[in-house]
């Protein structure tokens, strides 16, 4: 779990705007996620994880602890039922709501962080630079 933590800084992000309008966000929101560029902050606590994402439009945080379920309320209100596992050394994120399902898979290469975001057949890459 260690090379996940630190700060990650937006530098890349591919089909996006397609990804939000999958899970249900409205064209103004689309419009703002698609020209900000959040910073993400990852830390342990014990066994417990945190992510915090900082933009000019919105800070989230959410903390978890790997394999239990939790309640989410995502940046665009979704409210979800979330599980976060480690598999083959990437951090998975499943969302559910609604009927929907959709999966964050966090991987670490050196000092870079690949994030790829999946509803159905729509997928995003989003990627960061450690700061």
């Amino acid at each position: 779990m260690e090379k996940f933590a630190g700060t990650w800084r937006l530098v890349d992000s591919k089909n996006f705007d397609e990804y939000m309008k999958a899970i249900g966000v409205g064209f103004a929101t689309r419009q703002i996620g698609n020209v900000t560029k959040p910073t993400t902050i990852i830390s342990l606590d014990g066994d417990k994880i945190i992510v915090q994402t900082q933009s000019t439009f919105k800070n989230t945080e959410v903390s978890f602890k790997l394999n239990e379920e939790f309640n989410e309320t995502t940046a665009d209100d979704r409210k979800c039922k979330s599980l976060v596992t480690l598999e083959d050394g990437k951090l998975k994120h499943v969302q559910k709501w609604d009927g929907k399902e959709t999966t964050l898979i966090r991987e670490v290469d050196g000092d870079k962080l690949v994030l790829t975001l999946t509803l159905a057949d729509v997928v995003s890459s989003r990627h960061y630079e450690k700061a």
